[in-house]
């Protein structure tokens, strides 16, 4: 069947046979509605699920084998964090490690495979996966053993994954509640004081004093979501938590994973036999779905309410310092604008009395004008990133992908920062344009690079995981030189030839600042200027600076986005309070 359009008179429609570009428009949006209405929905990289089946149903499109990787462990009483292998725990030999992205290379994460493997909605009970050994008499597993040790009484905790997502050890705590965590220790030690340690309170046998327990037993529950589509039946995993335990198990041959604790005296000059074990079980969740897998991790955190606590607080500074930049503006500069409007006086005085001076070169321009570049090329880094964070690119699923896009980001925004300098030093009327492009491209991240390699030089010293191999660190060089330089240089040659008219004349002569007392001097105001934004932003920075530092970057970024919001608000503000404050003591004196 065909279809005519009779075009008649001037209507809009008329047009339609002499407009061949608009003509080509609609046709190309008609296509592409067409095929995204019968394509199916697509996901983000690293963030497609897997589908499960058991042995009897497994096919190309579900697999039936659950495998489980580890990462480094780490302490928060301690700064160096372990790859799992470092530890003489249960290795896989065929060590599958998946690639790794800059950002989770930066933040020292090392994911390896596992002797633990599992079949889907498969059952097991006591599996054994390996013993280790360990003769005092001898060197090398006396060094093993006391390394072993040394991670328990630092509260070294595991890390485990199963299917991208973290294994979840959850306890209850006071009033009822469940706190959970994304790592479960080594083990505890009772020191000879007595006074049980971390672990070791959940479990009234560990009382021996001097005494490390170790957990070499595992239960594992993983909960799985079960969908139908079309013409076949899949399942997705939802979560996976384990609860630790300790058993002696005395004959590897007949396990029965019960009994007392497996102990290992502080004195322990014997051998010794460690037999790792695992149970497994399956449960079917018909109410979470794959989709938001992730809520019970988050759900499970006990700081949310503390979250909203910050925020509440960082409103209150808000409105405090918008009425107080309300006040000025109303009371004072409302005054002496009616002032200047009624009377004709030859003579200056009020806000007019330092207009002459407001833009006078300051004494350290080119150092002004180079940490202004760099603020500008950091603050819109973090904007997107967070924007990006947000809308959800930068999933916690997707590891690494924070660090990278920060670093990505900040290597193509040095033409931001060359041009803020640039034209900033040029209305300081600066004629060394050259060494401010120099400095702006190589001052502030030569400091933190010049940081980072000291810092890496002393844990690659220490074995620790979070070292940065060479080839990293030549890969981070070759970003800042290849692109970072050059785009800063291309904004620094844009930016200097951007003219500045000051809306006011500068006085060649400046003007007398007779002595000022304390509260107005510089020293003073940085403090002032300092605590106001951090009287925002100090309770989520807490909690920033903690996931960080435990390599969980599980972060709400919705607040975070709001707070940093709210931070910029309260500097702008704080500012113009404090350059009101300096020009009123002036004009006073």
């Amino acid at each position: 069947m065909s279809i005519r359009c009779f075009c008649m008179g001037t209507y809009p429609w008329s047009l339609w046979p002499t407009l061949p570009g608009l003509r080509g428009l609609l046709v190309l949006g008609l296509i592409l509605g067409l095929q995204t209405a019968s394509s199916n929905a697509f996901y983000l990289p690293g963030l497609a699920p897997v589908n499960f089946c058991e042995v009897n149903g497994e096919t190309n499109y579900c697999q039936s084998s659950v495998e489980l990787y580890v990462n480094r462990l780490d302490s928060v009483e301690s700064v160096l964090p372990y790859e799992y292998n470092t530890f003489d725990f249960c290795h896989d030999f065929k060590k599958q490690s998946p690639s790794e992205n800059l950002g989770q290379v930066l933040f020292g994460e090392r994911i390896t495979s596992s002797p633990y493997e599992f079949s889907f909605n498969k059952s097991e009970t006591c599996v054994k996966v390996c013993m280790k050994s360990y003769d005092t008499a001898k060197e090398d597993q006396k060094k093993k053993l006391d390394f072993l040790k040394k991670g328990i009484q630092l509260n070294y905790q595991h890390h485990w994954i199963i299917d991208n997502m973290p294994v979840v050890w959850c306890r209850d705590i006071n009033g009822g509640n469940k706190y959970c965590t994304t790592g479960f220790p080594i083990g505890c030690f009772v020191p000879q004081s007595g006074e049980p340690s971390d672990a070791c309170f959940m479990h009234p046998e560990f009382n021996k004093t001097n005494t490390y327990y170790i957990f070499n037993h595992v239960d594992i529950t993983i909960t799985y979501h079960s969908e139908n589509e079309v013409d076949w039946y899949v399942s997705k995993l939802v979560s996976a938590r384990l609860e630790p335990k300790s058993y002696k198990h005395v004959d590897e041959n007949h396990l029965t994973c019960n009994g007392t604790p497996m102990e290992i005296p502080g004195d322990y000059t014997d051998k010794l036999n460690i037999i790792y074990t695992y149970s497994v079980k399956f449960e079917e969740n018909k109410q979470i779905r794959w989709g938001s897998r992730w809520d019970y991790i988050l759900e499970s955190m006990s700081h949310t309410s503390i979250q909203w606590f910050s925020i509440l607080n960082s409103f209150v500074i808000v409105l405090f310092l918008t009425g107080m930049v309300a006040m000025i503006i109303l009371r004072t500069l409302h005054k002496d604008i009616i002032r200047y409007n009624q009377e004709d006086i030859q003579k200056d005085y009020g806000w007019k009395l330092v207009h002459a001076d407001v833009f006078r070169p300051p004494r350290l321009g080119m150092l002004l004008s180079i940490l202004l570049g760099q603020g500008t090329q950091v603050l819109i880094m973090t904007f997107i990133t967070l924007f990006l964070a947000c809308l959800g690119f930068l999933s916690p699923a997707n590891r690494g992908a924070l660090m990278t896009c920060s670093v990505v980001l900040w290597v193509l925004m040095g033409a931001s920062a060359g041009y803020v300098s640039a034209k900033v030093y040029k209305s300081f009327r600066g004629l060394k344009w050259k060494t401010n492009f120099l400095l702006t491209a190589l001052l502030c991240p030569g400091v933190v690079f010049v940081d980072i390699f000291i810092m890496n030089l002393i844990l690659w010293i220490e074995g620790s995981s979070s070292a940065i191999s060479f080839g990293t660190l030549v890969g981070i060089l070759a970003l800042w030189f290849g692109i970072s330089v050059p785009l800063t240089f291309l904004g620094a040659y844009v930016g200097s030839f951007q003219k500045f008219d000051y809306p006011v004349g500068t006085n060649q002569i400046p003007r007398h600042i007779p002595h000022q007392d304390f509260i107005r001097r510089p020293l003073f105001s940085i403090i002032i200027g300092g605590v106001l934004p951090f009287g925002c932003i100090f309770i989520q920075l807490f909690f920033i600076l903690n996931s960080i530092w435990s390599h969980q970057m599980y972060i709400m970024f919705g607040f975070l986005f709001l707070v940093f919001i709210i931070l910029l608000i309260t500097c702008s503000e704080a500012t113009i309070l404090l350059c009101y404050f300096h020009l009123c003591s002036e004009v006073k004196t």
